[in-house]
């Protein structure tokens, strides 16, 4: 045979081979993005179990309340520990805690007359209608990254000693958008050794110190999804990349915007590496009880030692190891559906009996 023809044989073959490659790969993007619990949360099922709540009558759920509080005493001493915990940090009030005379009632929430988002609404309303309807509460929507002049209850705060954001009372709210958890179909030691990051970059000062810094740099995969983003063609989001895309990648930056990065829980989820500053907000997640090189990979707040840190772990892939294992066993406290029912209940109850003293 001609060299000629053992070349155009040669070409087939890489053609055959690169197409079955393309249709392989095509075809496990769809299992994993589709089955595999590799995207945003659905809004159709949330929504209908948010109906499905309302349905039920109040004063069924709320005689279910010391039923289900009683769960507690049938936990291991280790796990009422860590109930515990929880409850106490998520709620920091005490005895002095007083709410405005305006607070509203529960019996005065109502899906029709709602002045927040429906996510909020429901997230609220999963836990207030097992309380009486004359009590009174507050809640804070939204992102919340400043103190709060009285109890309420929000999805977010700075982190700080309880004596400063004792007031932010911290539930799962807005959990549709922020609570992804799935497996991940890569090893870390199958992703290539980058970094990406996807997020709005417009009036956030950090994003944009970050992603003007390191956007031309090999190695790193940036895109700004501001939607009145200030840069050229190039440096803006032109299509969505899904979150089966950010999992071939190594590294994920996860960086605050307006209140936590919203990403850092299924990152920490995934067997890709968390990389950003020591958190400055938290939420349910419990951001400010991260270890730094333990949790995540921490880098200066002005990025200046970024690249040198993606060496590090590049040459040292046991220690990348031993942060995704640890990230995965501080997710799975959230995994858990009967503690997590439990705990959202029990900071419920604190929170009422520290605001509506008799």
């Amino acid at each position: 045979m001609s060299h000629g023809h053992r070349a155009e044989d040669s070409g087939r073959e890489c053609g055959t081979y690169c197409t079955q490659g393309k249709v392989l790969n095509t075809l496990h993007r769809l299992y994993y993005t589709t089955w595999g619990g590799i995207h945003k949360n659905r809004h159709l099922p949330y929504m209908l179990h948010g109906f499905s709540m309302l349905a039920l009558p109040h004063w069924w759920t709320e005689r279910q309340r010391e039923d289900l509080l009683r769960q507690f005493d049938r936990l291991s001493a280790e796990e009422q520990t860590e109930v515990l915990r929880r409850v106490d940090y998520y709620c920091r009030l005490d005895e002095t805690a007083t709410l405005p005379a305006d607070a509203p009632t529960l019996g005065e929430q109502r899906y029709r007359h709602k002045t927040y988002p429906t996510a909020y609404f429901f997230d609220t309303y999963e836990w207030n209608r097992y309380f009486p309807s004359h009590l009174h509460w507050s809640l804070t929507p939204g992102d919340v990254n400043f103190l709060l002049p009285h109890p309420s209850i929000t999805k977010s705060r700075p982190i700080a000693e309880a004596a400063v954001n004792r007031n932010s009372v911290l539930m799962k709210l807005n959990k549709v958008r922020h609570f992804i958890f799935f497996r991940d179909p890569y090893r870390t030691e199958q992703k290539a050794d980058s970094v990406i990051f996807r997020g709005a970059v417009h009036g956030k000062p950090q994003r944009a110190v970050f992603f003007e810094r390191f956007f031309h740099e090999p190695g790193f995969d940036l895109q700004d999804t501001s939607t009145n983003s200030v840069y050229n063609e190039e440096m803006r989001l032109r299509h969505e990349t899904s979150i089966y895309d950010h999992l071939t990648h190594k590294y994920i930056m996860c960086l605050e915007g307006n209140d936590v990065a919203s990403n850092l829980k299924w990152v920490m989820h995934s067997n890709s590496l968390a990389v950003c500053p020591r958190p400055t907000m938290e939420t349910w997640f419990m951001e400010g009880t991260l270890v730094p090189n333990e949790h995540f990979i921490e880098v200066k707040p002005d990025f200046t030692d970024l690249p040198e840190r993606i060496d590090y772990y590049n040459s040292h892939p046991a220690e990348a190891a031993d942060i995704v294992a640890n990230a995965h066993e501080y997710c799975r406290t959230f995994l858990d559906k009967r503690m997590e029912r439990l705990v959202s209940l029990m900071v419920m109850d604190k929170y009422f009996r520290m605001t509506n003293k008799e």
